[in-house]
This record gives C-alpha cells, sequence and structure tokens, in this order.
C-alpha cells in the first residue's frame, strides 16, 4: 500500500492566523491604544478617555456612536469593518482605519471586555473575549458608546511579551502615542491617566495652539508661527518653530495626511530642506504639518499599521510643504528678538575719522540737501522702497543704529559698533547671506550682473553631473552663467557672472554642479534650486582673506542689515558676533 505524503503546504488555524495578524499591527502597548482611538475618532467621539496601569491595564473609552450586538459581534472577526464596502473604496479612504484587524488582534494576545452599546439600542452588550476566544457575551445597561479594556497584553506570546521593554519606557511611548492624536485632533476632548493620575488633557475646543501647548509646554507653543497655503492643490497647514527654537531630535515633528498621523520621505526632506539654509546642521524645528489632498492622489494601504504613506506625485507634496513652510516663515519673521522698525538712518565713522558727505552720497546714492543721520527717501532701484515688497520691519535694522565700521581684523572679520554693542561680522558668510537671499528672489527680480567672455570657454562633465546641468541650466542662467550643450557632456560657457569675472570660473562652475551632483540624490529640481543658489553664493562670495575698504564693508552691512535672515549664512554657520554695552560693563566690572 502506498501512502499518502503529508502535505507541505496547509492552511493555517484561525487563532494562528489572528496571532500573526496583530503582530503586525500590535507590538508593543502603545500600538493597542493607537488602533483603539482610531476607532473612537471614526465613531465620532467627541471626548476619548485612556486609561492605563503599567502595561497590565488598558483602556479606551470614547462617547461615539457606538455598535449593536450584532456589530458587536462582527467586529471582533478579522476583516470586518464599517469603512469600506468594495475595493474600489480603498482609492478614496477618509477613515482613520479601514483594515478591519484591531480589535480581532487584539483580542488575540490579551483578555480583552467589550462594552457598547448604539443609540439604537435599548440595551448594550458586554463581549469578553481571552486569547482570541469568546468566554462571555450578555446584554448590560451602557451609556452610548465603547469602552474597550485588554488586560495583560501578550500572556498568550512570550516571546512578544519578552521583548517589551521597562513599564516605564512603554508608558512614554502611549504619551507619545496620545500626544499625537490630540494635536491631530484638538476638536476632539483627550484625558490620559496613569494609575489613577491625570497625565494629560485637552479640552477639544479646537484650538491647535491650546492643544500644543497642553502637550509639548506653553514656552514651546509659543514660539510656534502659524502656516497655510495651498499649492498643487494640496493645502498645508499647521505650526512651525523659529529656527532658534530648535531641538536635538526629530520628537516634535509630527506630520498628518488627511487627518491621519502619517509619515513620508518625501514630507521629510520638504521639511528639512525648508530649514536647512536657516538652521545649524542636526538640529530639528518643532512642526505640526497637516496636509489635506484628494483621497485618491494618496496610498494609505502600503503598512499594516497605517504609519506611512504614499502619493501619485511626491514632487508635489515636497513643493507645497517646502514653500508652505518657508512662506510661513518669512510671513512671521524668522529672526530671534527682531527689532520694530526704524527709519533708514546712520552715522559712520572710521577709524575715528569721519566719512566725508560726498563719499557717503555716492555710495547709498542720497540725493543732494540730505544730511547724513537723517532718514533716507524711498530709493526706486530698492525693493523694499514699494510698500507691497517692504517687510514689516527691517530683521536687523539696529546693526545700522549710530553704525562706527571701526576696521576689519584678519582680513576676515569686521568690527564695528553699535547703539547696542560691538559687532563683529564674518564677511564671507555675510556676503553669502546677501547673495543667496538676492538669487533665491527675496529681493526682486532684478539679473544677476554677468560678463560675457570674448571666446567660449568649454566645460566638460561626466554623465551624471552633466544629467543635472540639464535641470539646473534655467537657475544657473539666472545667476549669470549662460551655457550651450555642445554634446557628449560637454557646454560652452558664454557668460559668468560678475563676481567671477576675475577668478577661476570655470573651476567654480564645475564645483556647484559636481557638489549639486552629489547632493541631489533623488531629491526635485526644488531642492536643485535651492542648491544652485547656495553653491553659488558660496563660489561668489568675498572670501576670508580678501581685504575690503571701506565703503565695501559698509555696504555689506547695509546690505545684510535689509536680508531675512542675517544670523545664519546658508549653510546654517553664524554671522554675527555681538557683546552688549551691559555686557561689556560688566565684564569689567564698571
Amino acid at each position: 500500500m502506498i501512502e499518502t505524503p503529508m502535505p507541505k503546504v496547509r492552511l493555517l488555524d484561525d487563532s494562528t492566523i489572528n496571532r500573526i495578524a496583530a503582530g503586525e499591527v500590535i507590538d508593543r502597548p502603545a500600538s493597542v491604544i493607537k488602533e483603539l482611538i482610531e476607532n473612537a475618532l471614526d465613531a465620532g467621539a467627541a471626548r476619548i478617555e485612556i486609561e492605563i496601569d503599567g502595561r497590565s491595564v488598558l483602556r479606551v473609552k470614547d462617547d461615539g456612536c457606538g455598535m449593536t450586538p450584532e456589530d458587536a459581534h462582527t467586529a471582533l472577526q478579522r476583516h470586518a469593518t464599517s469603512k469600506i464596502q468594495t475595493a474600489d473604496d480603498l482609492q478614496t479612504i477618509r477613515t482613520m482605519g479601514f483594515r478591519g484587524e484591531a480589535l480581532p488582534s487584539i483580542a488575540s494576545v490579551s483578555r480583552l471586555t467589550l462594552t457598547t452599546r448604539s443609540a439604537e439600542s435599548e440595551a448594550g452588550i458586554k463581549i469578553v473575549v481571552e486569547g482570541g476566544r469568546i468566554e462571555l457575551s450578555e446584554p448590560v445597561g451602557a451609556p452610548v458608546g465603547t469602552v474597550v479594556e485588554a488586560l495583560d497584553l501578550f500572556f498568550n506570546v512570550p516571546a512578544r511579551l519578552k521583548f517589551l521593554k521597562s513599564p516605564a519606557t512603554e508608558t512614554a511611548r502611549i504619551v507619545e502615542t496620545v500626544a499625537k492624536y490630540a494635536i491631530g485632533r484638538p476638536d476632539v476632548s483627550f484625558r490620559l491617566l496613569n494609575g489613577g493620575q491625570e497625565i494629560l488633557f485637552t479640552p477639544g475646543q479646537s484650538d491647535l495652539i491650546t492643544v500644543v501647548a497642553a502637550v509639548w509646554g506653553i514656552e514651546t507653543a509659543k514660539s510656534l508661527v502659524e502656516l497655510d497655503e495651498t499649492r498643487n492643490g494640496i493645502r498645508v497647514t499647521g505650526l512651525v518653530s523659529p529656527p532658534h527654537a530648535t531641538r536635538a531630535t526629530r520628537q516634535n515633528q509630527l506630520f498628518y495626511v488627511n487627518g491621519r498621523p502619517a509619515r513620508n520621505r518625501a514630507m521629510l526632506a520638504a521639511l528639512d530642506e525648508s530649514y536647512r539654509a536657516i538652521t545649524p546642521e542636526r538640529r530639528y524645528p518643532s512642526v505640526v504639518l497637516m496636509l489635506e489632498a484628494d483621497p485618491s492622489r494618496v496610498d494609505a494601504n502600503v503598512h499594516p499599521a497605517k504609519s506611512e504613506v504614499k502619493f501619485d506625485k511626491e514632487s508635489d507634496v515636497f513643493d507645497a510643504i517646502y514653500h508652505a513652510v518657508r512662506n510661513g516663515l518669512l510671513n512671521h519673521g524668522m529672526i530671534p528678538e527682531a527689532v520694530v522698525h526704524r527709519p533708514r538712518s546712520f552715522a559712520f565713522a572710521h577709524q575715528g575719522a569721519s566719512i566725508g558727505k560726498e563719499e557717503l552720497d555716492a555710495l547709498f546714492g542720497r540725493p543732494a540737501g540730505i544730511q547724513p543721520g537723517s532718514p533716507l527717501p524711498p530709493d526706486p532701484s530698492d525693493p523694499f522702497a514699494d510698500p507691497q515688497l517692504a517687510p514689516a520691519h527691517l530683521p536687523f535694522g539696529d546693526l545700522l543704529d549710530e553704525l562706527r565700521i571701526l576696521g576689519q581684523v584678519q582680513e576676515t572679520f569686521i568690527v564695528a559698533s553699535t547703539a547696542s554693542g560691538i559687532v563683529i561680522i564674518d564677511q564671507h558668510v555675510a556676503h553669502e547671506r546677501v547673495l543667496y537671499e538676492l538669487f533665491s528672489g527675496y529681493q526682486g527680480s532684478a539679473p544677476v550682473p554677468r560678463q560675457y567672455l570674448l571666446a567660449p570657454q568649454s566645460l566638460q562633465l561626466d554623465r551624471r553631473a552633466a544629467v543635472m546641468m540639464e535641470e539646473t541650466l534655467p537657475e544657473l542662467a539666472r545667476l549669470g552663467f549662460e551655457l550651450e550643450p555642445f554634446g557628449d557632456g560637454a557646454y560652452l560657457v558664454r557668460s559668468v557672472p560678475t563676481a567671477l569675472a576675475n577668478k577661476d570660473y570655470l573651476k567654480s562652475l564645475k564645483e556647484i554642479v559636481e557638489e549639486l551632483t552629489e547632493m541631489s540624490g533623488g531629491k526635485k529640481i526644488a531642492v536643485a534650486q535651492d542648491q544652485v543658489w547656495i553653491m553659488s553664493a558660496c563660489k561668489m562670495a568675498v572670501k576670508a582673506g580678501d581685504p575690503l575698504n571701506l565703503p565695501e564693508m559698509t555696504k555689506l552691512i547695509q546690505d545684510l542689515a535689509k536680508t531675512e535672515n542675517p544670523y545664519l549664512c546658508p549653510h546654517g554657520r553664524p554671522i554675527t558676533l555681538k557683546i552688549g554695552w551691559d555686557e561689556l560693563e560688566r565684564r569689567f566690572k564698571r
């Protein structure tokens, strides 16, 4: 008799299937809280109360629509959901959850009690499940809403229990999870208790700042500025911190897509890029960014825990976030302790001798009859002379108050005296900032001065750099580089910026393109534009060791005073060092 071999491929039993599903979405106590909060929000809850006791008791209570007894039993089965009906619904998801795995997954690895009642039901129902098996189902008196209690999480999965962190660490993860949803839904009241002690409460009054203050603290909330901008059909709203209020980690960076907490590489890259030129490296802003887009443009079904999303055009998302953050910072003033507007008046002196009136007039185009120390009249060539372009204040306007240039030190630093103290300026990074803002369009759209070459020069690039060059030709032309493809990775250079005319402009141009090629990776053209501006500003700026005369130093400081961010160069290096008169007197014990 020939024995039939045992099949190698077989169906798993329901208990094993549920535990595998639980491993995908439930990996720690905070995962339980996350799933139950999402269910409560989808049920229309206005108040959600979370109660924990270490990691052995997890309870979420809401005042949402609740469930009928029939729906409650169905909800404990895998892939049961009220949020989608057909596969087509996956293209237009607007709910927090939709997989229908949360309750059965939690029930399979805990001792779960579900108590719920809908408004249509006279009585509620209580269902007790242990390890995925229903032990009790009975009617009970209950208010409209739902209470889910999960005890002894992973009691039947010791391997998973072994990998949990300390109770304090797991509690911190739960607090972080609740905070994330509380900030994302300021219209809903959240209350979190640990061992009966309240550790977080939000009132649910739709005031985002109030919620952020409750979660991140009042000082952080006070520093944030609002933004609201629509671009490429994507609306970006939220709060962002100014450059001086940054942190050493990304902990205070929250992203939401159509109300659902989520992350995406393009979103993070856009945020980093929008701050990269105005913050030091390895410092991260606090942000709450909420994106609203057509659900058909968003794929939320790429991760079991729904923590990641994909977009049909990630370049549109990058562009929307980048410009929303940059414009939000500019509209609210990026500079710490920005001073109120002061008239553009000043008096200059150098090495104890005052500048002649004619020299001053020639330097700044002062019309005859205007005395030094008087406010300057509007200058038609000055981009800030137009009320439509003028900022509410010069961010660095106090630099021009009683300014006296004392000289140049080591042909690198400009030392000056002002009404508020002694100022030391790094000439290279100061000029970088001025040029960067000129290139990026903050100070009008006047073309960069260029010099045409008597004979075109050939620039040879490798294949990768040549491809990058094709994308950045328009920006390079705007900066004064007129280039013409010459075949096989070669370009003819017909003009260069005047600032590079007496320098090795081919070397500088090649360095710009090579650095752009290395830094671009998979980034889109919005990044490339900014990289062109930064690299070009660095290559064209005066260098340490370049001697400057008085008019050149004066003009540099005046231009710096008009920039949006005179504190940091585009690479994040500091530009100025100021020592106040009070500090000097204190140091000398006066």
